[in-house]
């Protein structure tokens, strides 16, 4: 087949997919292009005296569009904004709707946006030019459903915060928000600044800052950063996106010139494809996953292993602005990009490689976006539709299908008791405890007796942000050195003598902790009849017994015994 060099036409390929069920897809307006060359309408509709302040009806906003599988609708406000709702006949009827409509202006997350839990989180970044010096971000929470604006208008931060990115995305597995921000004035290592080869101020611009990307958790109520990478990555990163199952991927750019195959897709001359790539980061160390490969030097001819992307190029080229990319909770191997459809250049009348004309941006598609989808099992990429009015998006996610839609469930707290002090853990940094504890011995009497049955039920749950709540635990907290009948039914923790005691049951297995070594323990069902037993080794048993969820245990640990409820 002969090759020609990439040249746009008006018409794009597309593929036709398999018929699957409608999705909405969702995001925060960031650019558009009509067919007139109209970009970000605006309407001005008055003075507001009440407020104080001009009302105006913007494109910034919520969006929503659906794709069906052979059919991507045209991006529609959602919510939208009625004037009607607020204004009529030359006068404002509802000053708090005309606020919220204006509020939209102040929709933009230009330095990167996300969606967690139902809400937004743009991050505007100012003209530094026109700014108090070190202010440069303003960050601003909003209702996903409603559009509300959640925080003040004016939360700004300084340019050393550093939270521009190339986007944020929740992480189901962990609850925790993950980011590719991009660190300025970050310090160039000893080995660079002090090797002349590498850092010689010939002209006297030379520093010793650095800027890239590096993979990031951010608190997103502070928007305090927490550096993962142990460096910077120099790449044109221009989406990432988390999938359910913990899974980290970016989106590059791509402008690198060659010919567009049969396919639709850009090879270079080795007839390989070329254009943006998919990379996946280790959420753990911040690196790049990479796969060792075999590899000559072209210079020597000598054999040596370098460490490569996994995954091909995907063929399209895209452009370094903007974009964004999210996946289905439902389905993990999907990832979906709002992207270019090519990278700005191409070839021009003189057959040099160069940008596009903006005369003939109609017909070149130096404007024009579209929905792809890349499968992350085999990193192909398709594009799947033209995304009507050249509509990108700073954050995308899956109306009802995100992965922040539910919030993971802490685990239930384990109760532990030592030195007089009762101890609750869930696992979960900055976890709150909200703990219930009674005495059955604290209580009126009339007779000349009372018998003290030494006895605390203890209930326990936890909350903490991002998480729902956990389940409850209980237990009773025992000292046994009374008649055993009178101590009572514990489901978690007994105290033996002074010697802390910790006994836990599951589908019939019981394990013991803390007890001598030697102790001998035998475990009875409610009739009397022994159902197992062990010897403590290590200070510790294991005991497996046919005991059921709900059935009452008698363990006897040397001459002491206190009943259990199985779990």
């Amino acid at each position: 087949m002969k090759k020609k060099l990439y040249f746009l036409t008006a018409m794009a390929l597309m593929v036709a997919l398999p018929s699957m069920a409608q999705i909405k897809i969702k995001g925060i307006g960031h650019w558009n292009r009509y067919d007139n060359g109209d970009q970000m309408e605006s309407e001005y509709v008055g003075w507001n005296s009440a407020l104080g302040k001009a009302i105006f009806i913007v494109e910034q906003g919520i969006y929503a569009m659906t794709w069906d599988g052979t059919t991507l609708s045209t991006p529609v406000k959602e919510p939208p904004v009625n004037k009607a709702d607020f204004y009529s006949n030359g006068q404002f009827t509802d000053n708090d709707k005309a606020l919220w409509a204006n509020n939209f202006n102040l929709m933009v997350g230009n330095s990167g946006a996300a969606y967690v839990h139902g809400q937004l989180v743009t991050v505007y970044s100012r003209d530094e030019q026109s700014t108090v010096d070190d202010v440069l971000f303003a960050v601003r929470k909003w209702d996903a459903n409603t559009g509300d604006l959640l925080s003040g208008p004016e939360d700004y931060m300084a340019m050393s915060s550093n939270i521009e990115s190339a986007g944020m995305c929740y992480n189901p597995k962990d609850g925790l928000v993950y980011g590719l921000f991009y660190l300025t004035n970050q310090d160039l290592g000893e080995e660079i600044t002090s090797d002349p080869d590498f850092f010689v101020d010939q002209d006297g611009d030379a520093t010793s800052t650095d800027a890239g990307y590096c993979l990031c958790t951010v608190d997103i109520n502070t928007m305090q950063i927490t550096p993962i990478t142990p460096g910077l990555y120099y790449r044109n990163f221009v989406a990432f996106a988390i999938n359910s199952e913990g899974r980290a991927f970016a989106i590059t750019s791509g402008g690198t010139g060659g010919y567009e195959g049969a396919d639709g897709k850009m090879y270079n001359i080795n007839n390989e494809l070329t254009g943006a790539e998919l990379c996946e980061f280790d959420l753990t160390t911040g690196i790049m996953k990479t796969v060792p490969t075999p590899a000559v030097d072209s210079e020597t001819g000598e054999s040596y292993v370098e460490q490569v992307n996994p995954y091909p190029a995907l063929g399209y080229c895209s452009q370094y602005s903007r974009q964004s990319a999210c996946f289905a909770k439902s389905n993990p191997n999907i990832l979906y990009w709002n992207g270019f459809y090519n990278s700005g250049k191409g070839v021009n009348e003189y057959g040099s490689w160069t940008s596009l004309p903006d005369k003939d941006w109609r017909t070149n598609g130096k404007y024009d976006t579209c929905l792809y989808t890349i499968d992350i099992t085999t990193g192909e990429c398709t594009r799947v539709a033209m995304i009507p009015n050249r509509w990108r998006f700073s954050c995308m996610w899956i109306d009802g299908d995100d992965c922040s839609d539910e919030m993971p469930t802490l685990s239930k707290p384990t109760i532990s008791y030592s030195e007089g002090k009762l101890t609750f853990d869930c696992g979960t940094e900055g976890a709150t405890y909200y703990s219930t504890i009674t005495d059955t011995d604290i209580a009126s009497y009339n007779s000349s007796e009372v018998q003290l049955g030494v006895t605390y039920n203890i209930s326990v749950y936890a909350t903490c942000p991002g998480y729902e709540k956990s389940e409850t635990a209980t237990a009773t907290l025992c000292w046994i050195d009374v008649d055993p009948q009178t101590e009572g039914i514990t489901d978690a923790v007994a105290n033996i003598k002074s010697t802390p005691v910790l006994i836990q049951s599951e589908n019939g297995h019981i394990h013991i902790k803390g007890a001598d070594d030697g102790t001998q323990v035998y475990v009875y069902n409610v009739t009397g009849q022994q159902v197992g037993s062990a010897v403590i080794q290590h200070n510790e048993a294991n005991v497996f017994t046919n005991l059921h969820a709900g059935n009452v245990a008698v363990i006897r640990i040397g001459n002491r015994a206190v009943k259990v409820i199985m779990k």
